[in-house]
């Protein structure tokens, strides 16, 4: 029992965890790929991986520190999860670290990024959206998806914040 409580996970851990799942379920709806032209190859799973834990990471932003803690847990999780697909791509272990600095500091661009868009009501969104989802899909609906970023940004911006501390999310409907 004792030991039980020790090896517990902690909440945020949890709540990271879970929100990291929602956000990879999300990603991988079909209707990025079939409707609005996202690659479906690693580079479009990847941005598509990074926008949603993106949008979660933006709105736990200034929360106070429980939020900072699941937001910490939650990159964690997405972080480990890239480093589990690498290895079963075939990278080795020698390369991983190489190519998991690159891939943070990708993420970290974007996330800025991102967040500089959402908080302005220009065609920002969509060009980083062009650049960045659709860099290999010039043909991709960008002003679809930026919609959907939007949309998504906001039914994320309604939650309770203890929804999403307690690992629940609401993502927007994805449509054209």
């Amino acid at each position: 029992m004792v030991l039980q409580r020790l090896f517990r996970p902690r909440a945020a851990k949890a709540a990271g965890a879970a929100l990291f799942q929602a956000a990879a379920r999300q990603a991988r709806q079909p209707a990025f790929y079939a409707d609005f032209g996202v690659p479906d190859t690693v580079e479009g799973r990847f941005e598509l991986y990074s926008l949603h834990v993106v949008l979660l990471v933006c709105r736990l932003k200034g929360e106070g520190a429980e939020a900072s803690e699941v937001s910490q847990a939650l990159f964690d999780a997405y972080l480990r999860s890239l480093d589990d697909a690498l290895r079963e791509m075939g990278v080795g272990d020698l390369s991983v670290g190489k190519k998991m600095r690159k891939l943070g500091e990708a993420f970290y661009g974007r996330a800025k990024a991102y967040d500089s868009a959402l908080g302005v009501q220009s065609d920002e969104l969509a060009a980083l959206i062009g650049r960045t989802l659709f860099a290999d899909a010039p043909q991709g609906d960008v002003a679809a998806m930026a919609g959907y970023v939007r949309r998504a940004f906001a039914a994320l911006a309604e939650l309770p914040l203890e929804t999403i501390l307690a690992g629940e999310t609401n993502w927007a409907e994805i449509r054209s």
